[in-house]
């Protein structure tokens, strides 16, 4: 039997495709792996975790789907049925001006101390 290991919380702090990109493909491979994940959106990287999330639209989409590369819109699903735990920080949703955006299905609305608290002595890692 092999011995629980310690969360991995990954913090978005940009809202950019190449940083939101890289993190659900963090978070999506850290849970296949069978790890816990904690996903922390803050200031840009909130828009990420919008309901109607406008990363999906970008240019750049197009660009990975023609090399086999999954995309914001899969990777977003996938880490919702692997799991993951979604937080947006409500701290960046008013920086940003997002206080009254919708969420997308189960992510919630916490603060530092709530990302900290799910992460515990686990790893953290900054996008």
């Amino acid at each position: 039997m092999s011995e629980k290991r310690p969360p991995l919380g990954i913090l978005l702090l940009d809202g950019g495709h190449e940083r939101a990109h890289y993190a659900l493909v963090m978070a999506s491979g850290a849970a296949a792996l069978g790890r816990d994940v904690v996903l922390f959106a803050t200031n840009g990287g909130c828009r990420l975790l919008l309901a109607d999330c406008p990363l999906v639209q970008h240019p750049r989409e197009a660009h990975l789907a023609s090399r086999g590369v999954a995309g914001i819109g899969t990777l977003l699903a996938a880490i919702a049925s692997l799991g993951v735990q979604r937080m947006v920080c409500e701290a960046g949703l008013k920086a940003e001006d997002l206080g009254a955006a919708p969420l997308a299905p189960g992510v919630e609305r916490a603060g530092v101390a709530s990302f900290l608290g799910a992460v515990g002595a686990g790893q953290i890692v900054s996008l």
